[in-house]
């Protein structure tokens, strides 16, 4: 398989030296990409990979109006499924994407993942890595306040009264950035809705489930609950993404809800800090304890990239069992295809035994059938901490923009 996927990344550009190939990823991809692009240099020096970094509220924003404009890079991030404006199916359905059903790696994609990396038109993408959203702490944090990874609800909002007690939040949170919002509802959505209705996202495509009438409903309950019983930052709305970061760096949080990704950011933030990712828990019944697991950063090429030949040959080394396995060693998160040779990181353990166990359930928004209902959400988050609406608005209105 590996002198296979050797021969796909050389052969694909084998006219491409001297090219610069431009790449657009997401800043908390930056260490994984970073040791992608140093092993592809060694590996085609002929071909240098420009890459520019930015958050997910720009890339979703940015992205499209730059291929509708013929100024997109070569390759750039995509996300998974439908929920947002640069991802896999509305961008193919704009015709943006090249087609990459051919390529080696295209064939190794778990069937399991298909429905939101193909969508049933194909492949479009190159899935690199199966990250979580789960709660990340700090082991020494956590050790200094006499607290333990909590298993229950009750026991989470009792680690966050410890956590007072000693002068810190249990999690910092960085609310200020939009795309925060969502992961703290996300983490236990899992739980609240797929660990009794795992067909919930079918169920609602077919208008028999909804938001309002969902456990969506208990999961902003307790999002407000934490936020009341002083789990978060004192100042959520003007907590950024590093902000928040920065406060478990320094020990002023014991930590955050988090993709995996961030992982790494945090690692270089605090190199003498041990993290562990865990799931976020929901009920007092931990047998229930579902987590958001599911293919995460992905890339698409420029349909009308202008250099393609040498932009293919990174995609297939992004698909190589290499290349994964760089990707995601750098970013403490799996591989998207399953490969024997990679080591899993001990801070993100629990996702692999859940991941095996059957224990994750999607990203909510790759189901979703439009952007609107992610920035909504969003939106109806912020409101939410701000006061100014109520979970049963809320909740309406995500109803309102899924339809």
């Amino acid at each position: 398989m590996t002198l296979l996927t050797s021969c796909s990344v050389i052969g694909a550009g084998s006219d491409t030296s001297d090219t610069e190939v431009s790449v657009r990823a997401n800043i908390t991809d930056k260490a994984s990409m970073q040791a992608v692009v140093a092993a592809f240099h060694r590996a085609r020096p002929g071909i240098h990979v420009n890459v520019s970094y930015a958050d997910t509220n720009t890339l979703q924003k940015e992205l499209p109006q730059q291929l509708r404009a013929g100024k997109a890079p070569d390759v750039f991030t995509v996300w998974p499924g439908s929920g947002n404006p640069a991802s896999v199916l509305a961008l193919k359905e704009d015709d943006f994407l090249e087609a990459l059903s051919l390529r080696f790696f295209a064939g190794r994609i778990p069937d399991s993942m298909r429905p939101v990396t193909d969508g049933g038109v194909g492949t479009y993408l190159v899935p690199v890595t199966f990250s979580a959203v789960g709660a990340i702490y700090s082991a020494e944090t956590l050790r200094a306040i006499g607290g333990t990874r909590p298993t229950t609800y009750s026991g989470l909002l009792a680690l966050c009264d410890t956590a007072r007690r000693h002068g810190k939040v249990l999690f910092a949170l960085g609310n200020q950035t939009p795309w925060v919002t969502q992961l703290v509802d996300y983490a236990l959505v899992a739980t609240t809705v797929y660990a009794h209705d795992p067909g919930f996202d079918t169920q609602m495509e077919s208008g028999k489930e909804s938001f309002a009438r969902s456990g969506w409903r208990q999961a902003m309950a307790k999002y407000l609950e934490m936020r009341d019983r002083g789990c978060f930052s004192t100042a959520p709305l003007k907590t950024s993404y590093e902000d928040a970061l920065d406060q478990v760096a320094d020990g002023r949080a014991v930590g955050v809800v988090q993709v995996a990704g961030t992982l790494a950011a945090l690692r270089s933030a605090a190199p003498g800090m041990h993290f562990r990712m865990t799931a976020l828990p929901a009920t007092d019944q931990p047998n229930e304890t579902r987590i958001p697991g599911a293919v995460s950063a992905a890339y698409g090429l420029n349909a009308k990239a202008p250099h393609r030949k040498a932009a293919l040959a990174f995609v297939d080394f992004l698909g190589s069992e290499r290349g994964q396995n760089l990707y995601n060693r750098s970013g403490a998160t799996l591989p998207a295809l399953p490969s024997n040779s990679f080591s899993v990181d001990p801070a993100v353990a629990e996702v692999a035994r859940r991941q095996k166990d059957g224990t994750t359930v999607p990203f909510m928004d790759q189901r979703w059938p439009n952007s609107e209902v992610q920035q909504t959400h969003f939106e109806q988050v912020r409101a939410l901490f701000a006061g100014t609406t109520d979970i049963a608005h809320a909740l309406a209105a995500m109803d309102s923009a899924y339809e």
